[in-house]
Order: structure tokens, then sequence, then C-alpha cells
């Protein structure tokens, strides 16, 4: 599936590419907004919020439920929080962590913080312990504003007693929690005693290059790491994102993904935010609830990540609804397949669907201007992008350098690692790194000497190729792209070609290691939709159909659930850990028999008639 010079992509592309220069076009307006923020520019996330107060205040800004916030509103909200907040001693520069579900008072909090100047660190509202201490730790933040949703996860992590814990009450909650002493939930209060008077609030170093959000990574390897946004990147963000949606006041945007995560909070917020626009909010993501939202509040844009796609395709098909009444014209994201998004089209109606590819950190990026069906974005033109592919060996894990011990660029139809060219230039943002709070994390992502002495470039961490008309394919993770019987293979092209697997709701595959073989061979841990039983005559049937016989899945464990982060990205750590042992893994398991072109129970007879011994757990690390 996956060869370190060439990549014979599965499915030949029915949709014509446009002209390179009608997509350069596009990018060339997109660059020119991205430059709306100077460095140095006094201008920040509140100004803006208060341009669009004064200007546009009774225009809708947030929908909740049955409330309605302008954006007159939302700032008086958020300039009582900022009285409340400087009152108990926070000021510019400080940092406050957030921990809270989709509310209201998630953007009150957080414009109010930064009425302030204060960095803002947004905490998974679903982690607790261990993760949760040092996510907080590694913000730096000595005062935490809790929803009192998540204080339960607060109260079983004593750990974090040590810390100023200031809770915001949450009125749909039934169960009230049990507060300890050292959570204060007099907060409420000093927020109610503020008038929402416009006011100069301290933030007057504050300029567009200062941090002002710290936004976790998601975690599907390790402890997240807290990646640095400044004013200029989230503002300029939205500004592009206005000009390549055609944002208008008009817009409704709808923001159902968590907002501590990149997308919610950055991509869906900076750009209404730029706009002037509606954003309708979903405390949790709802399969059965998606459709019924965009209809009954005439939503016109959607963010999408992940497998979110696919559970509503699944839904759609096992239910029969197929709305096509609705105001739906623009999806973007990343993370959807080209199969999926055939589907997608097919049941829910034609739209622009804006695949991309990036990071919070990224300081890169692909977007697919163009709707090219499965591509997530295209390089018209090499001179007008810091973003660069340069060859990759997934079988030592390292960079193919030429002569002169420089990097090799990768042609079209080779897999390669996505970088990002570092530009420090003082009078725009673009190619920043402005990288973590952790410092040694912000140097393992910097390599340098790239194609010449004293150049930077961020490595992303993955594996990606493009065609004969500069469009890119994501293929997989580094560390995800594993070997079996001396050929590479792409986890993430195997579970694309496998998707369509009658019945499954997601298909998760990864490499495990089998003592006194060389590599890794494939496994699937596939999660079923209700109702449907897993079929491994079906499912082998499938596999010859669809992949190389290296490349299938030599194991497949049939899971209740998915081991996923809160932002529907797949873990497979555990998996792999775990590996093909019954007692570790605790669910049905098969394994691949080709003599018999069947997926057999597990059983150790089973493993021995193909060769296998048992999972060693000492092998794996």
């Amino acid at each position: 599936m996956v060869d370190n010079n060439t990549v014979n992509q599965a499915g030949a592309l029915d949709n014509a590419p446009v002209p390179r220069s009608v997509t350069q076009t596009k990018m060339d307006k997109r660059a020119l907004a991205a430059r709306s923020v100077s460095p140095s520019q006094k201008y920040s996330i509140a100004d803006r919020l208060e341009e669009h107060a004064k200007k546009n205040g009774a225009a809708p800004f947030l929908v909740y439920q049955d409330q309605r916030f302008s954006y007159s509103e939302v700032n008086v909200q958020a300039s009582k929080f900022a009285k409340a907040l400087q009152a108990r001693g926070l000021m510019e520069g400080d940092v406050c962590a957030m921990a809270m579900e989709n509310r209201p008072e998630f953007f009150f909090t957080w414009f109010g913080l930064t009425k302030l100047g204060v960095v803002v660190a947004f905490i998974n509202s679903q982690v607790q312990g261990n993760a949760l201490e040092h996510a907080i730790n590694t913000s730096g933040a000595d005062v935490v504003i809790v929803g009192e949703e998540c204080a339960a996860r607060f109260i079983e992590t004593p750990a974090l007693a040590n810390k100023k814990l200031w809770l915001v009450a949450d009125t749909e909650l039934t169960e009230k929690p049990v507060l300890p002493s050292w959570i204060d939930n007099t907060f409420d209060a000093d927020v109610a005693a503020q008038n929402g008077d416009s006011c100069l609030l301290a933030r007057g170093a504050t300029d567009g290059e200062t941090p002002t959000l710290l936004i976790f990574t998601s975690g599907t390897t390790g402890l997240p790491k807290a990646a640095i946004y400044s004013h200029m990147r989230w503002l300029t963000s939205g500004d592009v994102m206005v000009e390549t949606v055609s944002a208008t006041p008009d817009d409704i945007f709808y923001c159902c993904l968590p907002l501590y995560h990149g997308a919610a909070a950055t991509s869906v917020t900076s750009t209404a935010l730029a706009a002037g626009a509606s954003i309708v909010i979903r405390r949790k993501f709802s399969v059965s609830n998606f459709w019924s939202d965009i209809e009954k509040y005439h939503i016109t844009v959607c963010q999408y990540i992940g497998e979110i796609c696919r559970y509503l395709l699944n839904y759609a098909e096992a239910t029969g609804h197929k709305p096509k009444d609705h105001q739906l014209r623009c999806m973007l994201g990343a993370g959807l397949t080209e199969t999926s998004w055939r589907r997608w089209i097919e049941y829910f109606g034609d739209m622009d669907i804006l695949e991309g590819w990036g990071s919070t950190e990224a300081n890169t990026n692909l977007l697919n201007v163009d709707n090219h069906i499965g591509s997530c974005g295209r390089v018209p033109r090499w001179d007008r992008t810091n973003f660069r592919l340069v060859k990759f060996d997934t079988e030592t894990e390292m960079h193919s350098k030429d002569e002169n011990g420089h990097y090799i660029l990768c042609q079209p139809g080779e897999v390669g690692e996505g970088l990002g060219m570092i530009i420090n230039h003082p009078d725009f943002g673009g190619g920043r790194f402005e990288g973590y709070t952790s410092k040694e994390g912000t140097e393992q992502k910097i390599l340098r000497n790239v194609f010449q002495e004293n150049d930077a470039y961020w490595r992303s961490g993955d594996l990606l190729r493009y065609d004969d008309n500069g469009y890119f394919y994501f293929v997989d993770r580094i560390g995800d792209t594993y070997r079996w019987k001396s050929e590479n293979v792409s986890s993430q092209e195997v579970a694309n070609a496998l998707a369509e697997y009658e019945g499954a709701e997601l298909i998760n595959v990864y490499g495990v290691q089998v003592p006194e073989h060389e590599g890794r061979a494939g496994m699937a841990a596939i999660v079923m939709q209700e109702g449907c039983q897993f079929d491994p005559a079906a499912f082998y049937a499938l596999t010859t159909a669809k992949v190389p016989n290296y490349a299938a899945p030599q194991f497949v464990r049939v899971s209740k659930a998915a081991d996923m982060t809160s932002t529907y990205k797949l873990r497979k750590v555990d998996l792999q850990k775990q590996g093909y042992d019954p007692v570790a893994c605790n669910e049905p398991i098969y394994v691949r028999n080709d003599k018999l072109c069947a997926y057999q129970p597990y059983s150790e007879s089973v493993l021995h008639a193909v060769g296998f011994l048992p999972f060693a757990h000492t092998k794996e690390k």
C-alpha cells in the first residue's frame, strides 16, 4: 500500500482538475488576507469583539438552545467577567486555564480573559487525574476557571488543590457535585456584581505576536503538548477563511466540536467573528440531532473532523433519513475519505467541502479550495508556498538525503513528510512556528539545514503524496506506517480501502509485532453498528478485493467501542500493546488463514496453522 518511491492511487478520481491558475488566484487572495494583522500591531481578539459590538451590536452572535446573545450582549458579559477576574488579581501576561463544555459561559470567560490580555489555556473537559494535572502544570497557570459540569474531574484530582480553582455554575446540571473547600464557588457572585459598561482594561503591551491561547494537541500517541497561538495567528486565520468561504454576516456557523480543540476555537469562532456572523452552539456532538439542528437553525457552514461524517452517513443509511431541505452550503475540516465524500454528496446534496491538512501548531497548511474529491489540498505553484514534501524512508524512519547531506524533494507519486519553512519576518506572521510551552517539545519539531545551511523547517510527522496536477493526499502518520512481508503498509490507506465494509461503524488499522517475524502484521479493530454482526467471510472477501495480500489485516478484533480522543481521532498505542492477546483484548479476535480463504476465531491451533506464535508483550514497546 505504501512504497518509499511510488504509490498507486486506489481508484482514479473522475473529477477533472481545474486550471492551476484558477487555484492559485484563490490561494493568492488567501495569502493577502493572512497579512491583515501584523506582528507589531496593537490589535487583539478583544479589539475585534469590541469593534463588532460597537458597529453591529444588535446582530446575533451566539445561539444556544433557546438563548440568543447579540454581539453587544456577549461583549457586556465578557466585560463583567473581565472586571471580576481583574478584581481577583489577574492581569496582562498571566496565564489562566479554563475547563468547560460548550455553552455561552465558555465564550464569556474566554473573551473576558482576553480583554485583560491574559493567556487562556483551554483544558480538555473530559480528562482527569494525571492527564488533567499534566495539562494544568504544562500551561503554567495558577488559576483555573472550572465549569461546574467539570468539577467532579477536579475533585478526583486532589493534586490540583494547590491551584486557585474558581467555579462557574452550570444551570443544566441536575446533580450538583459536593465541592471541597479548595474549589471556590463565589466567582459567579463576583461576576453578577459587576456592570457591563465599556471599560479600558490594561492590555497595553498586547500586540499581534503576543500569545493569546494555549491549545493542546490531540494526544494520540502520548500526553498532549500545549501549542501557543498568538492574537495575530488567530485573527488572520479568521480573515483567511472569510475570504475562502465568502462568509458574510448572514452566515450561521455550527459549533458541535469541543471548544477546547483547535477546530472549534480557532476556525469556527475566528471566521464567524471576522465575518460578523452567528454561531450555533451544540453542547456535544450528536449524530441524531445533527441534521435537525442544521434545519432548525438554518446552518450554512459547519466544521467536521475525524469520523463524524462517517457516523452521520451510517445513521442516514440506517434510518433512511436523507435531509435535502437545508441551507448547509459549506463543510470545512479534515479526515473525509474519497468514498465518504462521494456518499456525502449523494445523500445530502451538493455543497462546498474544504478538506484540509495541517495541525494546531503548524506553520503551513494545505486546503482543497477546488472541491477536488479525495484531496486535502493543492500546490499549484511551489514558489508561492512555504510547504515542502521531502522523501522519507518508512522502514528506517529516516529522511533520504543527497550527497551533500540535504533533504530530497518528492516528485509526483512519491511519499514523503510534509514540512513548513519557518519564516520570521518582522512585518507579517505567515510561516512563523510559535511552538509549545515546552522548549524541548518545540525544538523536536524543527529540522535544520534541510536544503541549505542555517535554514529551518517545522516537521509535521505526516506522510503525504501528490499527483501530476499538484493535488495532495494524506497517507499516514509517521509510525503508523508499518512493514510486513518486505512491503510498506499505510494503516490509513488500508482503513480507507476497507471502510465500505457493510455494517462497520469504523475500522482502526495498526501494526502489531509477531514473535519470530520481521516487521509488524496488520490488525484491524472493528466497531460494528448497532444491530450488525461481524461477518468474517464477507470481510475476507472485501480484503481480497480491495487491498494487496500483504496489506490485508492478519488479525481482526471486534470491539465494543473505539479508542478515540475526544475530538474523534483514533488512538492506536494501547491497541498495539494489547496486540492479539485474547486475555488483554477481552474481545473476539479472528486470525486470517489464506489457505482456507477465511478469518477464523482465535485459538492457538489456528495461530499454529498459519505459522504464528502467541503474542509476546515483552516484545512490544
